[in-house]
């Protein structure tokens, strides 16, 4: 239970971890869901064409690399309307969403003679067996046996919370977040820095994304994501914007998926409509919203357009 908790968590680690960058620096991310859907159609069909290519091995990192810059453009069309235009950053993310997922459903029928779904690809990523400490008695199995990505999500909860806490580059990304005006008036390129995080939040979901594609599904269809880019940013206000609180949220997200997956081995679970079955995560995401808003304080400017020079 603990090892497919941690499957279910990766996607969801990366991609908190991009909508806390972008929220920190003062821009609402609901477009999540949308990098995770590009993340995840450029990540499975650069994997496909890869291994065809004769990559081998190397397809799912190049499937990976693939996916988090499909993020960063998708991005980037987020950051030039809400930080150039200054639109408002909730209806932006929204257009990201219906963009995402009906330019990657047309382009997978493009490619692939009218299929809503690209074809599998065999040269995805596996477990690893950690050498020594997989052969640890019960923990062994349940957290030393794991896909790299997993491994990578979590040294990057290290890495993005000393980022944000211990450096200058994190203390301007949280003030510009809190107050761009007086960050600006320190000499801090305010919307230099809105735009990095908003980039750096598009990398992070796509590979999010693409973690999906190549582990769990091996491919991508329309139904890939499904709802995992909106548990992910409600993770990052039920981790109130904290990396630590993020892998917090969604290692529990992640273990309300594997539950909903553990319930149908039992022979009760035939009693209960399955539509009620998959909906558990999801009740679940809103039972904890719902107990957590109250308490969670958002970065004092988030959502908030910023014009260059205005006191």
């Amino acid at each position: 239970m603990v090892n497919i908790t941690l499957v279910f968590s990766t996607a969801l680690i990366f991609t908190a971890l991009g909508g806390i960058m972008s929220e920190r620096a003062g821009i609402v991310n609901i477009g999540l869901e949308g990098l995770m859907v590009a993340g995840a159609f450029a990540s499975a069909v650069t994997a496909y064409y890869s291994q065809d290519a004769g990559f081998g091995k190397a397809s799912p990192w190049i499937g990976l690399i693939a996916g988090m810059l499909f993020g960063v453009l998708f991005a980037l069309l987020h950051a030039v309307a809400t930080i150039t235009f200054r639109a408002d950053q909730v209806v932006s993310g929204i257009v990201i969403n219906f963009v995402a997922a009906g330019s990657t459903l047309y382009l997978t029928k493009l490619l692939f003679e009218g299929a809503g779904q690209s074809p599998m690809v065999k040269e995805r990523f596996y477990k690893w067996n950690i050498p020594l400490l997989s052969d640890i008695p019960v923990l062994g199995k349940a957290l030393f046996v794991g896909y790299p990505t997993t491994y990578l999500a979590l040294i990057l909860v290290g890495v993005i919370y000393y980022l944000l806490f211990k450096t200058p580059f994190g203390l301007r990304i949280r003030s510009v977040g809190e107050h761009p005006s007086a960050a600006d008036t320190v000499g801090i390129k305010v919307l230099r820095l809105r735009y990095i995080a908003v980039l750096m939040s598009g990398a992070l979901g796509g590979i999010g994304g693409a973690t999906i594609a190549l582990t769990t599904t091996s491919s991508f269809s329309h139904n890939t994501i499904s709802g995992q880019g909106f548990i992910a940013l409600a993770a990052v206000i039920f981790g109130k914007w904290n990396p630590l609180g993020a892998l917090g949220a969604a290692l529990f997200f992640g273990f309300a998926q594997a539950l909903n997956n553990f319930i149908q081995l039992f022979g009760f679970s035939n009693s209960i409509p399955s539509e009620f079955i998959y909906m558990l995560p999801y009740v679940l995401t809103i039972l904890v919203l719902v107990g957590a808003v109250g308490r969670a304080k958002a970065p004092g400017a988030l959502g908030e357009p910023y014009l260059q020079g205005k006191r």
